[in-house]
């Protein structure tokens, strides 16, 4: 991974978007510390992309087989005031 300045990738933006394109994510300071990393457009699809919903996560985990209890509330809900 390329370390660049914000001075430096926009003198060559057409370099770091081809490293980047080419699986090399390219990363850009500012100040002295990480602002962004550029990676390819079907390298962020991939990493972003959904996988599943929430119920099949929760279904999934290894802590349904605790055996966790959450007791019911009994009685009247409380008032709350949303405006």
């Amino acid at each position: 991974m390329q370390d660049w300045t914000v001075a430096e990738a926009k003198a060559k933006l057409s370099e770091v978007i081809e490293r980047a394109m080419a699986g090399q994510p390219q990363t850009i300071t500012r100040h002295g510390k990480t602002a962004v990393v550029v990676v390819a457009a079907d390298e962020w699809k991939r990493r972003a992309a959904r996988r599943g919903t929430l119920a099949e996560f929760l279904a999934a985990s290894p802590l349904r087989e605790i055996g966790l209890e959450a007791p019911r509330l009994k009685g009247r809900l409380r008032d709350v005031d949303v405006g």
